[in-house]
């Protein structure tokens, strides 16, 4: 744990999946990514998904949720999904805390393994894992998760959208803003149309929950871009700016899909952007 401004901020283990190693580097060599991510012998890495955990007087907030359980075996086989570590509410009741207890829910982006844990199934039927929080979509997100191009319809599970799509608990946002006091939503749209990335600053410190615009610590290199981006010459430029301001600001940076580390500090090394410290939450 840690504290940020008003919050009291946790990480915690929503399972882990394992994806193709090419589709996570896009254009780079496997000879390059696999000595920081060694693949399985499918040609898959194994990835975390950490959700952060942001306590604010009586609000429990949630920023992402994971992949749920709401796959059928085959794709379960297909990307990895796996809890032999942990599940969410298993994570949620180290920390005395139930999916009820839940008051408000940011989804960076609305890809299975983001946003499918925010339904679930009960007695044949899909309803909303965190019923009484409100969960908060970028408008252009919503829009592009229920109408996917080609390219990245595999990314969504229409069935995990329904149980929001149809309750009084989804609140669409019109684009940056400070949402909770100190806690504002920043915008990308290189990875997909309207992700929403989380930067909690106070007088001393800021910590930005970046998603899938860097994944992991092995994504620091502004070329190791994802393969599953839409528009990566966006993702490029967007890194360039983010990247540049964390450097130069001494950001908290804290890594949603990354085995192994947490969060990191950037610096400046001889060619280009470097991690300058592992900092563990």
């Amino acid at each position: 744990m840690i504290r940020m401004g008003p919050y009291s901020v946790y990480l915690l283990d929503a399972g882990r999946l394992w994806l193709d190693g090419g589709a996570m580097f896009g254009v780079v060599p496997k000879a390059l990514w696999s000595q920081a991510k060694p693949s399985d012998e499918r040609n898959r890495i194994e990835l975390s998904m950490k959700v952060l955990l942001l306590c604010l007087e009586d609000r429990k907030i949630l920023v992402d949720v994971g992949a749920g359980h709401t796959f059928p075996p085959k794709l379960e086989d297909i990307y990895g999904i796996d809890y032999r570590h942990a599940t969410l509410k298993q994570s949620l009741a180290e920390h005395r805390l139930q999916a009820e207890d839940i008051t408000d829910v940011i989804l960076t982006h609305c890809h299975f393994d983001h946003m499918g844990g925010a339904a679930e199934r009960v007695n044949g039927s899909l309803r909303l894992t965190f019923p009484n929080a409100t969960h908060y979509v970028q408008a252009s997100q919503w829009k592009w998760a229920l109408n996917p191009s080609e390219k990245d319809r595999g990314s969504f599970i229409a069935d995990t959208l329904e149980p929001l799509k149809q309750s009084d608990r989804l609140k669409t946002l019109p684009g940056e803003c400070e949402l909770f006091p100190g806690l504002h939503l920043l915008l990308s749209n290189g990875h997909t149309v309207g992700l929403q990335m989380v930067k909690i600053q106070d007088s001393t410190s800021t910590l930005f929950y970046c998603g899938d615009l860097m994944p992991t610590a092995a994504h620091v290199p502004l070329p190791y871009i994802m393969g599953y981006d839409i528009y990566p010459l966006t993702t490029l430029e967007e890194k360039k700016r983010y990247l540049n301001q964390a450097c130069e600001e001494n950001w908290l940076i804290v890594l949603e899909h990354d085995t192994e580390v947490d969060a990191i500090r950037l610096k400046r090394g001889a060619k280009r952007i470097e991690v300058a410290e592992k900092v563990p939450i």
